[in-house]
């Protein structure tokens, strides 16, 4: 079995039996099939190429690996920039559950070239949500036609996570039919497909300031507005922005990320969104679609990582079973250290992709409260644990695992961007804890207790699963507490807040596959593997919760207190 079709298995489950897509089974079958397909024979053959054939920044712009230009026109011919967007704005209306099953088989056969369409998409929904009639035919449709790629223009070289102190101005510039026109000028960092030579134009959605009437720019967040700011302008002119040099990173190879210039002339003419100073509440949408997306990246890679190494566990010959004297080597798969190894990925990318298409049920269902709580914590815990994966797979290939003549390594480089993509660990840390715990009411905690609660009740009767059931209960009994006791000293929460978060992210991935446990009950092979899986992950996994919640519940502050020359 290739590595897609074991993913595309795994998703069957998942997205069919588990979580009860809403489309009928041909619908989904005959999608997946589709994007298995064009995964299998135009995304993942110049996986390694891509890798190998860097993008390149010439005097006409950025130049990318000629492979990926046919293989998003396979992409998009296929409608599949617009599987999720209503048939109004030209769209299938997919749900976000099946297009995320979807792009998960995409970003599994070649991580970077999938993040165009993930980023045009977000780009394009971001538009039709807050752009006006006009903005939407002129930026929005392109993009779900796949004609037009779109990017998201945070970061700035002095300012990276801390968007309050970006100084991109956008100053006025009359207005027209697409809006208030402004002229930008600064500085853009870390931009993936800041340019490229694939579409026919490329749609920038900016984050800048609009100076007062002193000409200075506010401080803060609430002074950021959000502009679209196109590569090439609606008349065909090329708009004032300037690729002022590439990033070359250790994976994602394939989508350039660039330094982008806008306004080194008159000012690059961009088109306000909304009403001034909404620009990061506005963002927020783009980001957090792209925080979901990364996560299932994330755990598409490791997905791939581990039907591989678990194809060379069963194939590869070296050793003999224990007790055994003489006879031909055993497959390492006998081994008892490979075996933790392999179900330990089992655990982590199987649980990283529930936990993703979750969130997208969650998209489907409208329940924006338990979405919000849980996007730090699948952006977090499928990047971290996907990546843990991908480790893993490269121990059980040996030697062979850190050459580049195996996909092992290749996949942890291309892993090993995602904990830093879309927010940090450490800013997903401080979004759970800070703002949707300690800083809201406990609806949405009180939720996901509930739904947690009536899994536990669902399994204690059953044989096979209630040493797991007690297991997690037990963990969300600890959270309870600690979260009790953080409420009366907040900044404990602060100190220990990326601890925190890997206990919440370890209990929740706990509870999903207790959850997904009961839903394989059939006698195959699969269905027996889900459930021995679940057992492996409460008896193994799930102690670490209590290890990560100690400093937490003991206000421990030894980071805080060290002193800076200690270091």
């Amino acid at each position: 079995m290739t590595a897609l079709a074991h993913l595309r298995a795994t998703l069957d489950m998942l997205v069919v039996d588990w979580l009860g897509v809403d489309e009928d089974r041909d619908i989904v079958q005959g999608l997946l099939d589709l994007a298995e397909g064009i995964a299998a024979d135009h995304f993942l053959p110049h996986y390694k190429l891509t890798d190998a054939q860097e993008p390149r920044l010439e005097a006409d712009g950025v130049h990318v690996h000629p492979a990926i230009a046919p293989a998003l026109r396979y992409y998009a011919d296929a409608g599949l920039f617009a599987a999720g967007f209503a048939p109004d704005l030209g769209g299938m209306g997919l749900s976000a559950l099946l297009g995320s099953a979807g792009f998960a088989l995409f970003a599994a056969a070649n991580i970077a070239t999938a993040a165009y369409p993930m980023l045009t998409a977000a780009n394009a929904r971001l538009i039709a949500t807050f752009g006006s009639a006009e903005q939407i035919d002129v930026f929005a449709r392109p993009q779900i036609a796949g004609a037009w790629f779109g990017t998201m223009c945070l970061s700035e070289p002095q300012a990276g996570s801390s968007l309050a102190d970006i100084r991109t101005r956008a100053t006025p510039d009359g207005e027209d039919a697409l809006g208030a026109r402004y002229r930008l000028a600064g500085n853009k960092m870390w931009i993936s497909g800041g340019d490229q030579d694939v579409s026919d134009n490329i749609v920038h959605l900016v984050l800048a300031k609009i100076p007062g009437p002193d000409g200075a720019l506010p401080e803060g967040t609430a002074g950021i507005s959000l502009f679209i700011v196109p590569k090439r302008l609606p008349d065909g002119t090329r708009n004032d922005v300037v690729v002022a040099g590439l990033n070359h990173k250790m994976g994602y190879r394939g989508i350039p990320n660039c330094l982008l210039n806008l306004g080194e002339e008159d000012g690059a003419v961009g088109w306000r969104v909304g009403a001034p100073g909404q620009g990061l509440r506005q963002m927020f949408q783009m980001m957090n679609e792209a925080r979901i997306g990364v996560a299932t990246g994330a755990a598409a890679l490791a997905m791939r990582g581990y039907a591989l190494s678990l194809d060379y566990a069963r194939d590869r010959t070296q050793g003999r079973e224990v007790g055994v004297r003489g006879g031909p080597p055993a497959a390492i798969i006998a081994h008892a250290d490979v075996r933790h190894m392999l179900l330990q990925q089992k655990v982590y990318a199987e649980g990283a992709l529930a936990l993703c298409l979750y969130c997208a049920a969650l998209v489907d269902a409208e329940e924006e409260a338990l979405l919000g709580l849980l996007t730090p914590v699948a952006k977090t815990w499928a990047s971290e644990f996907g990546l843990a994966a991908n480790d893993l797979a490269i121990q059980i290939h040996g030697g062979y695992g850190y050459t580049r003549d195996f996909d092992v390594e290749q996949l942890w480089r291309d892993n090993r961007l995602n904990p830093i993509h879309e927010g940090t660990t450490g800013i997903q840390a401080i979004d759970l804890i800070g703002r949707k715990l300690l800083r809201s009411d406990d609806d949405a905690y009180a939720m996901l207790r509930a739904r947690i609660d009536a899994t536990v009740a669902a399994a204690q009767d059953d044989v096979d699963q209630c040493v797991p059931a007690r297991a997690v209960a037990d963990a969300w009994t600890r959270i309870d507490a600690t979260l009790a006791r953080l409420r009366d000293h907040p900044r404990a929460a602060h100190d220990n807040a990326t601890a925190f978060l890997r206990a919440f992210g370890h209990a929740t991935v706990g509870w999903l596959w207790l959850d997904i446990a009961r839903a394989s009950a059939g006698d195959d092979a699969a269905a027996a593997g889900r459930r021995h899986a679940a057992r492996y992950f409460a008896a193994h996994e799930l102690p670490r919760v209590a290890a990560w919640l100690a400093p937490v519940d003991a206000r421990d502050a030894l980071a805080a207190e060290m002193p800076d020359h200690g270091f």
